[in-house]
């Protein structure tokens, strides 16, 4: 494939996921993985890299643009959930990131299957159960929430780690049902929690030999970036014109399908 085919296709990648993401509010990291390793054929670890930077750039993005919905001054009110997935969720990716370093590819290729397969599943429930507005948290306000929410953020640190991913269907729920917020200021305090959680990871990573992939891939990640920014800003123009149950529910089935195609079948040359 030469390479402006192949800056071609992480362009239009990169805006068909993002304008998926932005119609459901999730910023399609872990549909990205499988492709960055089907389609362009990158090690497993590679790709875990390449998509944790991508994931960086649209998180911060996300940010920005829902700055004008949901205000930096709405956010600092709870910045006391922010702080409490913190604490987990830093440790979980910094731990994560260095096991998967040196984790044989054929053990990280299983990890990640069964990680985007559960992903897969927790969307599923979230299409067929939704996502109202709870109102009431899970658990009172005290030591067992805030424990709660530290062994929370550790799970969803080592996931958002081993995948590259923010982390969005998993924070959300949680803020959602542990501390009864709204679903759409649980979505903008997701993102406040995944990026920091995303640095710490994307810092233990530079450690790592296949990091020189973002030097060697810099204008597929532009051209991808690019393209992921454009649609996620399509996506969130188009919300509501699609059921958001629907959608997910397909998607879902879309990643599972994917990452056990993906990660069976990897080549035996990254397996090493």
């Amino acid at each position: 494939m030469g390479t402006s085919a192949r800056n071609g296709q992480g362009f239009v990648a990169g805006s068909l996921i993002g304008t998926l993401g932005g119609l459901i509010g999730l910023g399609g990291a872990e549909f990205r993985l499988p492709v960055l390793v089907g389609v362009f054929r990158l090690d497993t670890l590679e790709a875990v890299i390449f998509n944790k930077a991508m994931s960086v750039v649209v998180v911060t993005a996300a940010l920005l643009f829902r700055g004008a919905t949901i205000s930096p001054a709405i956010l600092a009110d709870h910045f006391d959930v922010v702080l409490n997935l913190l604490v987990g969720s830093l440790v979980g990716a910094w731990w994560a990131a260095g096991h998967a370093i040196a984790l044989p590819r054929h053990w990280l290729n299983r990890i990640i299957m069964a990680l985007l397969i559960g992903l897969s599943v927790v969307m599923l429930s979230e299409a067929w159960g939704g996502m109202d507005h709870r109102g009431t948290p899970l658990l009172a306000d005290g030591v067992v929430r805030v424990v709660t929410g530290i062994v929370a953020g550790l799970g969803i640190g080592v996931v958002a780690a081993l995948l590259g991913v923010a982390g969005g269907e998993l924070l959300i729920p949680t803020i959602v049902l542990l501390y009864g917020l709204d679903v759409k200021l649980a979505g903008s305090l997701s993102l406040t929690v995944s990026l920091p959680t995303m640095l710490i990871g994307f810092a233990r990573y530079t450690r790592a030999d296949s990091f020189a992939v973002l030097r060697r891939e810099r204008t597929l990640m532009g051209w991808m970036a690019a393209g992921s920014i454009l649609g996620a800003a399509v996506g969130g123009a188009m919300l509501g014109l699609v059921p958001a149950g629907l959608l997910m529910g397909l998607l879902a089935v879309v990643l599972l399908i994917s990452a056990i195609k993906t990660f069976r079948h990897v080549p035996r040359e990254a397996e090493c």
